[in-house]
């Protein structure tokens, strides 16, 4: 009798669970369909544009002229590899400094206010960063560097450095603090100072998870529109020079997706930059899985 009193006080139990496993599954479900419908339609209308653009013209020329039916994309992707490259030599060294700080160094009451204090920075919306490049950075950077406007990779790339920086320093301080304590304890034991410590057993033990944060970091800077699109110029040809005004996949996409009729040459490129951007940050996806599995392993 007790075991079927008790069987009937879980059974509703039971059902809940099972009614929400199976809205998890419709749910996962749900995210698969409308994921892969992005990637098909993006894929469609991108892989339409070699009906009457070339691969070789598209991918290895920087003649991007739509009235004369000219559409290189090479200086978009050389602008976007090149502003994320420049980002990360610009952020990832501060980003790491600042999480070696925040996990080893400072004291618990500090932490206690830089930690939320960092998190904010990414609820801060990426126009409000370009504008400050833009009212702050431009300037700067035309007078203290004697340029002409200001406008250029240097001013994305410092705007850019200053976005991935909350996404570096999280991560790489969650990767240090996960570092067991037995080793940093041995180094000290053994003679080494905190400084070495740091530097040959800390860091290199966490550097999966380091390594994990600077490809977000990529992902976050290779794909950021409204920022760059507001401090780097915006013409189309190849970067001569730190401030020389360029363009990137995304700054070109907002720019030009509103004016271009839909279905045409012109239209189907800007679906193919959004394509190869896409198939960017797939990758940098499956880079941190294998990163996350090597390190699980």
């Amino acid at each position: 009798m007790a075991i079927a009193a008790d069987n009937r006080q879980h059974q509703p139990k039971l059902i809940y669970d099972r009614y929400v496993r199976y809205l998890f599954i419709a749910s996962a479900f749900l995210m698969t369909v409308i994921i892969l419908s992005i990637i098909i339609f993006v894929g469609q209308q991108g892989l339409a544009t070699f009906k009457d653009v070339s691969p070789v013209e598209f991918f290895l020329t920087a003649k991007w002229d739509p009235a004369e039916d000219q559409y290189g994309a090479l200086s978009f992707l050389m602008g976007s590899v090149y502003v994320t490259l420049l980002a990360l030599l610009f952020g990832a060294p501060l980003g790491l400094a600042g999480a070696i700080f925040m996990a080893k160094i400072a004291p618990g009451w500090l932490r206690e206010i830089m930690r939320p204090a960092t998190d904010l920075y990414v609820a801060i919306p990426s126009v409000v960063y370009g504008y400050v490049g833009l009212t702050v950075f431009v300037p700067f950077i035309r007078e203290f560097f004697h340029v002409s406007t200001g406008f250029g990779l240097f001013a994305a790339a410092l705007i850019l450095s200053i976005m991935i920086l909350p996404t570096i320093i999280s991560i790489s301080e969650d990767a240090l603090r996960a570092v067991p304590k037995n080793l940093e304890e041995a180094s000290l034991a053994l003679g080494a100072t905190r400084w070495q410590t740091i530097s040959k057993v800390l860091v290199p033990t966490a550097l999966p998870g380091i390594l994990t944060a600077i490809i977000l970091a990529m992902a976050r800077a290779i794909g950021e529109t409204m920022a760059v699109q507001m401090v780097i110029g915006n013409t189309p040809q190849m970067a001569k020079s730190l401030f020389s005004p360029t363009s990137t996949l995304p700054s070109e996409i907002v720019v030009e997706m509103g004016n271009t009729p839909f279905g045409s040459a012109w239209g189907n490129s800007l679906f193919l930059m959004a394509l190869v951007l896409l198939i960017i940050s797939l990758i940098m996806i499956l880079l941190i899985r294998r990163i996350a599995a090597r390190r699980m392993a």
